[in-house]
Formats: structure tokens, C-alpha cells, sequence
């Protein structure tokens, strides 16, 4: 199914934590310079950005951060590493964000064609979803499907899309403990398929590779979960699982649709990919994990929150009741997810 892309809609984003973007640009040339982009310098690099000619972008570094975000947000976020992504939702005022990581370059698909990760985002999101009852062919929309036998005909038309979950091949998503034990495992199946992830279901969201709707999502996605006794390198496969499962229970609860599937990524080893590092890093999360799961698949949100900030807020009391005596890291993350919406308020809901 093929839907024409309004440039003008689509801001792409890009954490930058490496100075020299040289090689990646001009590898996403094809794709990125059609398109605008916001690139988010981490705080926590000191060397300048090297940038090619021939894009339209803005940059925005550590003071930028700091003069929107201000003290008293700063105290609850941070956007340190690739969480700096998070700072795009606020500064972009476009329809549609797509988020790839400077560690990323295209994929190519199954016949050896170059996957256009923004057309396939942007075709997940206009799409509808259908998640209140699987279809066993996928997405029932895309030519040479349809809806499978003892599908109900009142869910058929879908419902509104507002993220799409892209995947990546090469390094495999991994959390430490199962890299050090599968250390030479890769990811090389490219699987032509997306799939609405169905209401109730939580998944990991990551990052890496994310399409959705700013002014839908934007709301929900922050960076909020903080580990403690966290150094310079941060745990932000946590933090993004964190805001994904968030934004799954606000989605199921406003109706709308989650995707994961296509687009694909090819995603590169970087020298800071050291397991064992990871797992000191990590352990602490993988523990939490096993209440937090559970805590957003027993979430029932009010009929009163009808919008996505409102969500936020419910969720936050009842973060902050029920996991915040078990941890200080979830008082941390309540008090975060408060925070984000304040600053989405003031700075990030503004439209193009």
C-alpha cells in the first residue's frame, strides 16, 4: 500500500553521541535529505558536531536543553546519552517524528531493494491498526491480504495508528545477560511483516528506530525510568522500555493502534558494546523489571483521562502508590512522568 509522504510533515530525529556524522549521513542522504531534521548533540559530548553540507537541520546542544527544559524539570530528566532523542518531541512541531540512532544506517530488504524507513513508518501510522482482535495474516491491509475466516466485520475499518515500532538487523536486541552467553549470535532474518501488537499486550519498546504521531505520543514519550548509582554510560534500553510500555497502556486505553515490524534498520557494533559492562549496568533494571511488567499489564485507567497527558498523570499516582514503595527508582520515574507533562504544557504541544 503506498501513501504519498508531505515532507513538511515529518521532522526526523537524531541523537548524535558520536562527533564525526560524516559516514551515517551521507549514508541516510537518499532518505534524510528530503526531510528536515532535528539533531540533539549529548550533553555529555565535548567535542563539536561534524555535519555534511546539503541537509536541513538544526542542531541543539547542551544550553538549548537546559534553557527549555529548565531547573526544576532537569532535577526528574535527563538527557544524557541517546535519551536526548526525548528533546525532539518538544522542539519539533511536526505531524510525524521518526527517531533513528546515529549508530544506524538503511537496511536492505529481502530482494536486496534499500528499505525507506520514513515511507514504511508513515505507512504504518496511516494505516489502520487492529488491535482488538488478531488477524493471523498480519496486517490485514496490505495488498495480497485481507481479514482472516471468523474475523468480526464491526472491528474491520481499524482503529487510528499513532506508533510504529521498526526493528533492526546485525546486532541482535539482546539484553546483557543472554549477549554473554550468545555473544556471536546476529540478527540476519529480515521478516517482511508488521503486526499491531494486540490491547493488553506490553512489548520493549526501543528508540533505535520509531515512527509516530508528535502530538499523539509525544505525551508519553520521555525520558523518565532512572536506574540509581548510574555513571556516565546510562541504561537507556531500560528507560526507552519504560516509556514504551507507558505509551502501549495509554494507546490501548484511548483506542489506538501499536505496531512493530517493519521498517528495518542495519544497526552497527560500536566499540561501547561490552556485555559485561552492560550487565553491570543493566542488573539492576533486569531485576526491576520482573514488578514492573506486571504493574503496566494490571493498569486500568479512568474514563475521565481522556488525553494522553491525562494518562500520564493517572499513571504517575499510580506508579508512585504502588511500585514506589518497593524501589526509590519508581518515585523517581512518578516524579518524572510528572515533570514531562508539565514541560509538554508549556513547550511541546504547540502544531505546525
Amino acid at each position: 500500500m503506498s501513501h504519498t509522504i508531505n515532507d513538511d510533515d515529518v521532522d526526523i530525529v537524531i541523537a548524535a553521541i558520536r562527533p564525526d556524522l560524516t559516514t551515517f549521513m551521507e549514508e541516510w542522504r537518499i532518505i534524510f535529505s528530503r526531510f528536515h531534521l532535528i539533531i540533539i548533540k549529548d550533553p555529555d559530548l565535548e567535542k563539536d558536531l561534524q555535519i555534511p553540507p546539503g541537509f536541513n537541520h538544526d542542531v541543539y546542544t547542551k544550553l538549548d536543553i537546559e534553557r527549555v527544559v529548565g531547573p526544576a524539570a532537569s532535577a526528574s530528566l535527563s538527557f544524557s546519552g541517546y535519551l536526548c532523542r526525548y528533546f525532539g518531541c518538544l522542539v519539533s512541531r511536526k505531524k510525524y517524528i521518526v527517531s533513528v540512532d546515529d549508530d544506524c544506517v538503511p537496511a536492505k530488504d529481502d530482494k536486496g531493494h534499500l528499505v525507506d524507513v520514513v515511507a514504511q513508518h508513515i505507512t504504518n501510522l496511516r494505516v489502520p491498526a487492529t488491535p482488538f482482535f488478531f488477524n493471523t495474516l498480519y496486517d490485514p491491509y496490505r495488498p495480497g491480504a485481507d481479514f482472516v475466516r471468523g474475523y468480526p466485520f464491526s472491528l474491520r475499518n481499524g482503529v487510528e495508528c499513532a506508533l510504529s515500532c521498526g526493528l533492526w538487523l546485525n546486532v541482535a536486541d539482546y539484553d546483557a545477560p543472554t549477549q554473554i552467553v550468545k555473544p556471536q549470535n546476529r540478527n540476519s532474518r529480515y521478516v517482511d511483516a508488521v503486526l499491531t501488537v494486540p490491547v493488553g499486550v506490553m512489548m520493549p519498546l526501543s528508540g533505535i528506530n520509531v515512527g509516530f504521531k508528535r502530538e499523539v505520543v509525544g505525551p508519553v514519550m520521555f525520558p523518565g525510568f532512572r536506574l540509581s548509582g548510574e555513571g556516565k554510560k546510562r541504561c537507556e534500553t531500560l528507560e526507552d522500555i519504560w516509556s514504551g510500555m507507558c505509551a502501549k497502556v495509554v494507546c490501548d486505553h484511548l483506542g489506538l493502534g501499536v505496531k512493530s515490524g517493519l521498517p528495518y534498520v542495519w544497526r552497527g557494533i560500536g566499540e561501547e558494546n561490552d556485555a559485561m559492562e552492560s550487565l553491570k549496568r543493566e542488573w539492576e533494571g533486569v531485576k526491576l523489571m520482573e514488578e514492573v511488567v506486571p504493574f503496566f499489564q494490571s493498569v486500568r485507567l479512568p474514563r475521565t483521562a481522556v488525553t494522553a497527558e491525562q494518562c500520564v498523570l493517572e499513571m504517575a499516582g499510580m506508579v508512585k502508590q504502588r511500585l514506589g514503595p518497593l524501589d526509590p527508582v519508581f518515585e523517581r520515574a512518578a516524579n518524572a512522568m510528572v515533570e514531562w507533562v508539565k514541560l509538554w504544557k508549556a513547550i511541546g504541544s504547540g502544531s505546525s
